[in-house]
């Protein structure tokens, strides 16, 4: 017996073709969400230009096609040689804090348990759980534990780990300060180097410590030069990094002709490659004049910059000034809020908090770092940088300069930081002064809208609509602590 099956009628066929119609339409919304989540934060390829200084202003980057600001509060740089930090976790807290960087030291500087009273240091891995760019070789005899290295042989589970970090970071819209080396500021740190002639199977590095770091060092410097190809190399195509040459490199006998060297090692490694990344000197703790600027160099990182005269000194470069590391300034977290703040709003292109409060086992920055610890952390600084970051993204910042010539206070010794786009908004930043401050405004005539931002929390503590008909324009701030931020902005007629 045939089967009857009756046809759809008009309206049915025309009910499916809708719905179906729909249905494409709902998957085209989907994948363009899906191709703009990845544009921002997928990691990167070959094809992709590496973050750079913004040609509209140099001041500040361009990453991913957007300007942008580095501001971040970061685990003590030992995510990846430190084999037992899990460092999934870390990236996951930094992104949902919306910051943007963080720093890695390669390896050929370690420290040991007690380096600098920090307790749960992440850049003293436990025994045998520390990794580097060079093998183990087979003979035992290395000063921190395990066998020797072998610095002719790489070690391929550590180019995994490294390039795996740089990509996770990447698919979060974390950029990645690769800081190659390091001074030995004591013997400690010298002795359980991989490059000392006692650690590797070669012998290299049979030399006192302060001059590791030279261009007498002997054979050594052929195996700096190997070690910084082969990274640059294996970074190659990552969008989210760049390098610093040395960290503090005002320590431990380094010398400014190998720095130069090193920034050319970088710079010739990188000739022939698609496209090239950016290359950070750390000049300084606190400030200092940049009198003889490497032209390789385009971030000029300083340590410790409060108050930050090293933008004012050297805005003139045209180039990223970089406050990349804080601390000594006891464990609270009034100290380094408001240097990031003064930093930021006096024209600095990154500031990267050191964080105590990521240690392996607390990756999600959860550690309750002692008394005596060097520095601070933990999740109430970490909201109040991310604070900071949100307000100055809520600004056209590239066509802003620093200007406080405007803006005075009344009445109290309140610092003030500003960074200006004339006659339309203005960042300002009251640092000191409570209960209150009275600004004095010299801008143009216009509507403007106010409002003063609590610096602990993120929130508008006071809006603000006024009319200004010219000349000097007072606002009176509502009560806080030790500081406060202020966004004015010029309305449209």
């Amino acid at each position: 017996m045939r089967n009857h099956i009756a046809k759809p009628s008009a309206f049915e066929n025309g009910v499916c073709v809708r719905l179906a119609l729909l249905l494409v339409m709902v998957l085209l919304m989907l994948a363009a969400v899906v191709a703009q989540a990845y544009s921002l934060h997928a990691a990167p390829s070959g094809q992709t230009k590496p973050i750079a200084l913004d040609p509209e202003n140099p001041h500040y980057f361009l990453f991913r096609g957007r300007p942008t600001v580095l501001i971040t509060s970061t685990e003590h740089y030992g995510a990846v040689m430190n084999m037992d930090f899990y460092y999934p976790l870390y990236l996951n807290e930094l992104q949902s804090r919306g910051f943007n960087l963080t720093r890695l030291f390669s390896g050929v500087y370690v420290e040991d348990f007690a380096a600098f009273n920090i307790a749960r240091n992440t850049l003293a891995p436990a025994p045998l759980r520390f990794i580097c760019p060079w093998a183990r070789s087979a003979q035992p005899g290395y000063t921190g534990g395990g066998n020797k290295f072998d610095l002719h042989t790489w070690d391929p589970a550590y180019f995994h780990r490294l390039k795996d970090f740089v990509a996770q970071a990447g698919k979060r819209g974390i950029v990645v300060e690769m800081v190659l080396f390091c001074p030995y500021y004591g013997d400690s740190q010298w002795d359980i180097s991989p490059v000392k002639a006692s650690n590797n199977v070669q012998g290299i590095g049979d030399l006192p410590r302060t001059k590791a770091l030279t261009l007498e060092n002997g054979p050594l410097l052929a195996i700096q030069d190997d070690m910084v190809r082969k990274i640059v190399a294996e970074l190659r195509n990552f969008d989210n990094v760049y390098y610093e040459i040395c960290n503090e490199p005002y320590f431990g006998g380094v010398t400014m002709a190998w720095q130069d060297h090193i920034a050319e090692t970088i710079k010739n490694t990188e000739a022939t490659f698609t496209a090239q990344h950016l290359i950070a000197q750390n000049i300084s703790n606190g400030s200092r004049k940049i009198e003889r600027p490497n032209p390789s160099v385009s971030i000029f990182n300083f340590h410790y910059s409060r108050p930050p005269e090293s933008v004012r000194q050297n805005f003139g470069l045209n180039r990223v000034i970089s406050d990349d590391e804080t601390g000594f300034r006891g464990t609270s977290d009034s100290p380094y809020r408001r240097e990031g703040w003064d930093f930021i709003l006096a024209g600095g292109a990154v500031y990267d908090n050191l964080d105590y409060s990521f240690t392996v086992g607390h990756e999600d920055g959860t550690f309750e770092f002692p008394p005596a610890q060097p520095g601070g952390g933990g999740h109430a600084l970490q909201i109040q940088l991310s604070a900071l970051k949100k307000f100055i993204e809520g600004f056209d910042f590239v066509h802003m300069h620093p200007d406080n010539r405007d803006f005075k206070a009344v009445g109290n010794t309140a610092k003030i930081y500003v960074l200006a786009q004339p006659g339309k908004a203005y960042a300002v930043y009251v640092d000191g002064g409570n209960p209150g401050t009275t600004l004095l405004c010299n801008i143009p005539a216009g509507r403007y809208h106010a409002e003063w931002i609590n610096t602990l929390t993120g929130t508008v503590d006071m809006l603000q609509d006024v009319s200004h008909a010219g000349g000097v324009l007072t606002l009176a701030s509502p009560p806080y602590a030790e500081d406060v931020a202020l966004k004015l902005v010029r309305q449209a007629e």
